[in-house]
């Protein structure tokens, strides 16, 4: 689907929730696409991008930003604690801050580097076992936690179990949200992004509905 569609559809969804359009950044995930997928979409003026790994972006976006202005990256996917100063170098936002050991790695790459990416906090909602976040029981705790480090926590992200209504689960994380006074929600994929709006999202992550289906060989 072209990108201008995705554009009035984002749009759509937030005149019907009542929303300006601009309160929903468009993430286009460009893991595993193409090069020329990616550069397509940057042709057209696009330039937020998400990535689920930090060695995949590394050797895809340097290159890129030679050629590209304002160009706003995004890590998606698990990040590792050896791969977080690379992380910092690369990503403007990272979606999956999960745990009290990668907060602290973070928090002393702050205070050495004088500036940290965009922080939202992963909350496993399906408290799926072979899935990385936070349980939502402790999110609470690990919000504190982040913010007793001094990260900039803009907000939360999930990824719903694939069998169930995602929508219980945007509302659960825009609970946990508005509890612990956060406006960021990264919720909301390329089958149910206009249901993440309708329930608050800020960040939607939209690939295959861009790019087309992923090339994993």
């Amino acid at each position: 689907m072209p990108l201008n569609d995705i554009q009035d559809r984002i749009a759509r969804a937030c005149d019907d929730a009542g929303r300006a359009p601009d309160s929903v950044t468009l993430i286009a995930v460009s893991k595993v696409q193409p090069n020329a997928r990616v550069e397509a979409v940057l042709e057209q003026g696009h330039r937020v991008f998400g990535e689920n790994r930090v060695q995949e972006a590394a050797g895809k976006w340097p290159e890129f930003r030679e050629r590209f202005d304002g160009i706003e990256l995004h890590l998606i996917g698990p990040l590792q604690t050896n791969k977080t100063r690379q992380a910092f170098e690369l990503f403007q936002a990272i979606h999956s801050v999960d745990r009290p050991k990668l907060a602290k790695t973070i928090a002393r790459l702050a205070q050495e580097e004088g500036h940290c990416p965009d922080l939202f906090i992963q909350v496993n909602t399906g408290e799926e076992g072979q899935k990385a976040g936070v349980m939502p029981t402790d999110a609470d705790d690990f919000i504190a936690e982040c913010r007793r480090l001094d990260l900039p926590v803009r907000g939360l992200m999930c990824i719903p179990p694939v069998e169930e209504e995602p929508s219980l689960h945007f509302a659960l994380l825009g609970k946990i949200a508005e509890r612990n006074g956060l406006d960021g929600l990264s919720m909301g994929m390329s089958s149910d992004f206009e249901r993440a709006i309708a329930l608050g999202a800020t960040h939607v992550r939209v690939g295959s509905a861009i790019f087309g289906e992923r090339d994993y060989d």
